[in-house]
C-alpha cells in the first residue's frame, strides 16, 4: 500500500513546503480537494515534481448535489465532478472520491413505486453511465465513498456502495473504504474488507474519533491485515479532523504526525 496525506493537514506557507513535509514524515503522496483545485492546479504540480511525491486523488468534498430534485443543481454538480475528473487527470492521480449526498432525502417517497432510496439509487446509476467513459478516457477511477448513518441516510456501509459499482461492472467505478465510517456502521471491518475485495480502490484512514490513527479504538492492525489478505496495492489516505477544513490543527499535526507515520507502519500499511 501507498500512504497518502490530505493536502490541508500539513503546515507550511505553500505547497512545497507542506509537501515537503509530507516527504520528509515517510508519506508516497497526497490527496487534493477539489474545490479551488483548477485555480491551483499548476502550483499543485510544481510542488508534487519537486518532491517527488505522487497525486492520491482528488476529493470532491462536501459540494454534491448529484442527487437534488432540482435539474440544474444536478448539472451544476454533474459539471464539477467532470472538473474534477480532468483535475485529478492532470495531476496523475488514481481517481476522484465523491459522496453521493449527504443527510436526509431530497427526492420525493414513490412508494410502493420507489422509495427515496430507491429512487437515489437509480439517479445514481444514471449518472455513472453519463461519467463512466469519460473517466476511463481521462485515466481517472470514480470512488463512491458510503459514510456514517449520522451524516447521510444513503450509501452507509461499504456492501451499498459495491451493489451499485457492480451494477455498472466497470474498471472505472470503485468503491472507498474508509475507516472511520466503517468504524461507525460495519460489524466486523476486516469482514467487510474482505466481502468486497473485487470493488474497493482506495482506503481513507481516521481513528474511531477522527483523529490520527492510533489515538482511537479503531482496529488498524486487522484492518490492514484484511487489505494485504486481498492483495491491496492502492492508496491509504490520511483524512482526519474536520475534513476539508483543517487548517486550524495543521500546526498540531505537525507535531504529532511522525508518531501516527510509526504507528501506521507498525499496523502493516
Amino acid at each position: 500500500m501507498r500512504i497518502a496525506i490530505q493536502e490541508d493537514m500539513l503546515a507550511g506557507r505553500d505547497l512545497l513546503e507542506k509537501f515537503a513535509r509530507a516527504r520528509d514524515l515517510g508519506f508516497d503522496g497526497i490527496e487534493f480537494w477539489a474545490k479551488g483545485l483548477p485555480d491551483r492546479i499548476e502550483e499543485a504540480a510544481a510542488a508534487l515534481e519537486n518532491t517527488g511525491l505522487a497525486a492520491s486523488g482528488v476529493n470532491f468534498g462536501r459540494q454534491s448535489s448529484l442527487l437534488s430534485p432540482d435539474p440544474a443543481e444536478r448539472e451544476r454538480a454533474l459539471g464539477e465532478l467532470r472538473e474534477a475528473i480532468m483535475c485529478a487527470s492532470d495531476l496523475g492521480a488514481e481517481g476522484v472520491g465523491f459522496v453521493p449526498a449527504f443527510f436526509g432525502a431530497a427526492l420525493p417517497d414513490l412508494s410502493p413505486f420507489m422509495t427515496p432510496e430507491q429512487l437515489e439509487s437509480e439517479l445514481l446509476i444514471a449518472h455513472l453511465r453519463t461519467l463512466e467513459d469519460y473517466a476511463d478516457a481521462m485515466g481517472v477511477t470514480l470512488f463512491l465513498e458510503p459514510i456514517n448513518r449520522y451524516e447521510t441516510h444513503f450509501l452507509n456501509r461499504v456492501e451499498q456502495a459495491a451493489a451499485l459499482a457492480r451494477r455498472r461492472n466497470h474498471r472505472r467505478i470503485k468503491v472507498v473504504a474508509d475507516l472511520f465510517h466503517m468504524a461507525l456502521d460495519e460489524a466486523d471491518i476486516p469482514a467487510a474488507i474482505r466481502a468486497h475485495a473485487d470493488v474497493i480502490g482506495y482506503v481513507h484512514l481516521a481513528d474511531s474519533n477522527r483523529r490520527l490513527p492510533g489515538q482511537g479504538f479503531t482496529p488498524f492492525a486487522e484492518a490492514a491485515a484484511a487489505l494485504n489478505e486481498i492483495g491491496y496495492q492502492g492508496w491509504a489516505a490520511l483524512e482526519c479532523g474536520d475534513p476539508g477544513d483543517n487548517a486550524p490543527r495543521a500546526n498540531t499535526y505537525a507535531l504529532e504526525l511522525p508518531a501516527c507515520a510509526a504507528y501506521l507502519r507498525g499496523a502493516g500499511f
